[in-house]
């Protein structure tokens, strides 16, 4: 059984808590969700395996999980991009948010951090995990979360404007500062 870790709203640990028992509850609970880009500045978008307990089959960014108690959330991250991807990259923390999306009987609640990395590594996902994937432009994404938001995860249309927002600013920022 896997175990996930209970935060507060400021992410302070509370304790831990088998995973399907926390979403089954709705317990705040910490997690992560990883954007690659490529050279061209392409999202990695990986499409749920059909088998996933929820939102099997949806559209999503490179990989989202739970750290285990006692990981820190870059190598916790790291860990689930090489498993569910098959990618290693250096992971650069970017920001937090908390949401809460209700699946039938199950919710998220969670306290994510989200992590940003650039390669040009071709994905070699697990399909137990991953159904698809693709490299996607910005402004084809923002498009078809618009027409057609069903296709896509709760958590990634919640965050989508502010990672593309995070990631341009960083962009200006190295360009700065070389």
């Amino acid at each position: 059984m896997e175990s996930v870790i209970l935060v507060d709203e400021h992410d302070k640990m509370l304790g831990t808590m088998e995973k399907m028992a926390v979403h089954r509850l709705g317990k705040l609970h910490r997690a992560f969700s990883v954007f690659i880009f490529n050279g061209a500045g392409e999202l990695l978008l990986q499409q749920r395996a059909f088998e996933k307990y929820h939102s099997a089959g949806k559209w999503s960014n490179a990989c989202c999980s739970h750290p285990r108690p006692g990981e820190f959330n870059v190598e916790a991250a790291s860990r689930r991009l090489k498993e569910e991807m098959g990618i290693a990259c250096e992971l650069v923390p970017g920001f937090s948010f908390v949401y809460k999306a209700v699946f039938g009987e199950l919710t998220e609640y969670e306290f994510d951090h989200v992590l940003f990395g650039t390669t040009e590594q071709i994905p070699v996902p697990d399909p137990l995990e991953v159904a698809a994937w693709q490299y996607v432009s910005p402004d084809v994404l923002k498009k078809e979360l618009e027409q057609e938001p069903d296709k896509f995860t709760a958590w990634f249309k919640i965050c989508f404007d502010r990672v593309m927002q995070y990631h341009y600013q960083q962009q200006e920022n190295d360009q700065n500062h070389s």
